[in-house]
């Protein structure tokens, strides 16, 4: 009996660390984003990204500063923290594949038909005056 004793909270310790290292926290991707892509076709290198959160969905609109163009995200997937969605743009879909760094960067590739292009969102912080 007293060899049982140890073992059975030997177990239970053991089992509480596992369940306790394998438990993510889920990082929050909402607010408005600036992003980056150095390698995307002309027009395309330099946007932002706002994503909300209302009804118990996620939203996302994707706009571009040298086109002054913006696009709704489809299809929208937030797990721990990575993000995936699709945008049309020019009659093309376009799927990015996002993940959360911390809590003022996303970095992630979007894939079209001519190939991948990697970029990089940094949170906007408003300034105050």
């Amino acid at each position: 009996m007293k060899k049982i004793i140890p073992l059975i909270l030997l177990v239970t310790l053991f089992s509480s660390v596992l369940s306790a290292q394998s438990v993510k926290i889920k990082k929050d991707p909402v607010g408005k984003w600036t992003f980056d892509a150095p390698y995307a076709p002309y027009g395309y290198t330099t946007g932002a990204v706002d994503i909300g959160f209302e009804d118990q969905e996620y939203s996302v609109k994707m706009s571009f500063t040298e086109i002054g163009y913006s696009f709704e995200g489809e299809n929208i997937t937030v797990r721990n923290d990575s993000i995936f969605f699709d945008v049309w743009i020019e009659g093309n879909s376009v799927s990015n594949t996002l993940k959360i760094e911390d809590d003022t960067t996303i970095t992630g590739i979007a894939v079209y038909f001519e190939g991948t292009v990697p970029y990089t969102m940094k949170k906007y912080l408003e300034k105050e005056e």
